[in-house]
């Protein structure tokens, strides 16, 4: 793969996976710059520095921003930084040839690149790093399962929400750690593929029946699915864990009422794996830069 040593990215803000993915690009020969990634971070010394913001923006063909983008819809996510940066200033300052890449730019930032003419991509949509980001997601959970409760994985009944990419990598770890699962899905071809691969399928209109089995139930999907019905029928020693995005699967004013142990764990992978999490984001973008013809 040849690339172009006189691209400028600029690597905005976000969590310890920005901060590799930026030693990642550079390593590789990019000309990069770091904005609001100045504290408790390693930035290599062929990563550029305390430059202007403006000029960063002006000059830069690619700019990548963290995952997410916002947290407040109004400045750039940046925990390991003092300064604010507006989102308004990145589309402001910046070129308008750029490419802006960013993990779940929320609808109105979307709306407005598409107002001022500039190119936004979600490199979280893209299907490779969906499903490479299952790993540390469902490698988190069990860390999860593991730290907070005093039974071990094998022997335990674990019920799965979902069939998608982080359960399916999940139900493997766990069956292969000796555990029992049980999977609830909706579609008749998921049930099938569950059964296939070594669990037992159930309808998700069935959680109810299995729920006082489960040592650990695990969510993976982002709609209430786990509300007062299910949840009272669980074991007060049952840990729920809910691996959904936002708004979650899980009632947790009703799970904290019955004084069942509930955990949302956003953002694995940034949390427990944040080098490989970084690595795969430098891959989904190094793709999505070939696809366009920027590098070749």
């Amino acid at each position: 793969m040849i690339h172009d040593k006189t691209l400028q990215i600029a690597v905005i803000g976000g969590d310890l996976r920005q901060a590799h993915l930026a030693n990642l690009l550079a390593r590789d020969g990019f000309c990069v710059s770091a904005l609001c990634l100045e504290q408790d971070v390693y930035l290599g010394d062929d990563v550029k520095q305390g430059e202007d913001t403006q000029g960063v923006l002006s000059r830069s063909d690619v700019i990548v921003l963290p995952l997410p983008v916002t947290v407040d819809k109004k400045n750039i996510n940046a925990p390991f930084s003092k300064q604010k940066l507006a989102v308004r200033d990145v589309l402001t300052y910046a070129k308008k040839d750029v490419l802006l890449l960013g993990g779940m730019p929320d609808p109105e930032l979307r709306t407005k690149c598409e107002q001022m003419g500039l190119t936004m991509i979600d490199y979280l949509e893209r299907e490779e790093l969906a499903v490479l980001n299952a790993i540390p997601t469902a490698e988190g959970a069990i860390a999860i399962a593991m730290g907070e409760r005093a039974s071990t994985i094998y022997g335990s009944t674990c019920i799965l929400t979902g069939y998608g990419r982080i359960s399916k990598v999940l139900s493997r770890l766990l069956l292969n750690m000796g555990a029992r699962v049980i999977i609830a899905a909706r579609k008749p071809s998921d049930l099938a593929w569950i059964r296939i691969n070594g669990c037992e399928g159930i309808h998700i209109s069935k959680i109810k029946d299995y729920a006082d089995q489960a040592d650990i139930l695990f969510n993976t999907v982002p709609a209430m699915i786990l509300d007062e019905e299910i949840l009272s029928c669980l074991s007060r020693d049952c840990l729920v864990i809910d691996l959904a995005s936002k708004p979650g699967g899980v009632d947790f004013d009703m799970a904290k009422n019955l004084r069942i142990k509930t955990i949302w764990a956003l953002s694995l992978p940034g949390k427990v794996a944040p080098i490989s999490a970084g690595a795969m984001i430098k891959e989904t973008i190094t793709n999505i830069l070939t696809e366009r013809g920027i590098i070749y």
